[in-house]
């Protein structure tokens, strides 16, 4: 992460131009064609080397161990922002309306974080950096859902992702945290999205065939099967029996999955989750990271419909990387 380390010293009149110059991110990729670009890009060196660093931190390893955080304040400041989104659903109760799906008090919830974003992400910044926030919140503003469609999929699950990835490039966090960015901060992500979704009922994002291996998550898969490399007794076959799943879930991120698709639909799990229950006959843990990074290379990160909402600034730049 040291690429685009904060430059301490400048204060904020010399930082134009100069290392430290930031861009509010927008959109680059607008035809097919473009994901060529995207590929070659900075940002995807950046955000995949960002999945696999926390995935190698995370192996063997139990939601409940112990470990140390060398950025305490800044883990305490970004779970209690994600506390907030969390506080804004209890005070945002869904609204009656003929349709099932969508509910639109869910734009009313979206609304406050908009107008709110910099706020949040305010507290977390150091001085000297303030003026990454615009550049960094709008990750924060496109992870959470789309407030006109009223839905959510794996393209805003990668912009928190991206947003955790810009906050270690400026330094507020280290990557060297991979434990508690993924252990407190994502899970705690997690459950506040599974809020949404249930609240609001959002649909799935691209929802001809989704691009997940459940109807909204992707990276909870990969890192869950990186916790559960080399276990000495739950095997991928446990995740489809309910009572390992049960027993379970508190200590492992891919369980917590399982158990959340268990609660959200009925019905054989072999005929609402296919690509789970296919998963469940490959051998081993490390076979199924394995496949899973594959698989969110291929299903995720290299889909137009996906990619296309992705924006890029000066932290993850569309330009090519620099041989």
């Amino acid at each position: 992460a040291a690429k685009g380390e904060a430059q301490h010293s400048s204060s904020p009149e010399d930082e134009i131009p100069g290392p430290q110059s930031f861009a509010v991110p927008k959109k680059e990729i607008n035809m097919v064609p473009d994901m060529g670009k995207w590929k070659r890009s900075q940002a995807y060196a950046d955000y995949m080397g960002f999945i696999l660093t926390l995935n190698e931190g995370v192996k063997g390893k139990k939601l409940t161990c112990e470990y140390k955080v060398s950025e305490v304040m800044e883990m305490l400041k970004l779970v209690a922002l994600l506390d907030k989104l969390d506080r804004w659903i209890d005070e945002t109760p869904p609204v009656d309306q003929p349709s099932r799906f969508g509910n639109k008090a869910f734009r009313i919830w979206y609304a406050k974080l908009e107008q709110e974003a910099e706020n949040l992400v305010s507290p977390i910044i150091p001085d000297e950096l303030k003026a990454a926030i615009p550049e960094v919140s709008v990750y924060l503003k496109e992870a959470v859902g789309n407030s006109i469609r009223i839905d959510y999929g794996t393209g805003h699950e990668a912009a928190f992702a991206a947003f955790l990835c810009c906050l270690c490039k400026i330094g507020v966090l280290r990557v060297d945290d991979q434990l508690s960015i993924v252990f407190k901060v994502f899970n705690r992500y997690l459950q506040v999205m599974r809020k949404l979704q249930k609240t609001y009922r959002m649909e799935p994002a691209g929802s001809q065939g989704v691009w997940g291996l459940d109807d909204f998550q992707f990276l909870p898969f990969i890192w869950g099967s990186s916790q559960l490399v080399d276990h000495p007794t739950l095997e991928p076959r446990h995740f489809v029996d309910e009572k390992s799943v049960n027993e379970n879930h508190s200590d492992y991120m891919f369980l917590d999955c399982i158990r959340f698709i268990n609660e959200m639909k009925t019905g054989p799990f072999a005929e609402h989750s296919n690509q789970l229950w296919n998963i469940s006959a490959v051998p081993t843990w490390s076979k199924v990271n394995q496949g899973l990074i594959r698989m969110y290379k291929a299903e995720c990160l290299e889909k137009f419909p996906v990619i296309q909402h992705f924006k890029f600034g000066s932290l993850l730049s569309i330009q090519p990387v620099k041989p």
